[in-house]
């Protein structure tokens, strides 16, 4: 299982802003990230299976 930094997330997304990814993640379109010590991380898994339902649908 590999964890994405804000900054590995952001440049997954194609260089999104801050408040667009939290606003995507309060909206329910991204995965919460998980609180590992003092940080926020994103499983890599969980978002790229929210891409590939988004680009299906």
């Amino acid at each position: 299982m590999r964890y994405l930094s804000f900054r590995d997330l952001q440049a997954k997304l194609g260089g999104r802003g801050r408040t667009t990814i939290y606003r995507d993640v309060d909206l329910g379109r991204l995965p919460k990230p998980v609180k590992i010590g003092s940080r926020l991380y994103w499983n890599e898994a969980d978002i790229d299976a929210t891409l590939q339902q988004r680009s299906n649908a």
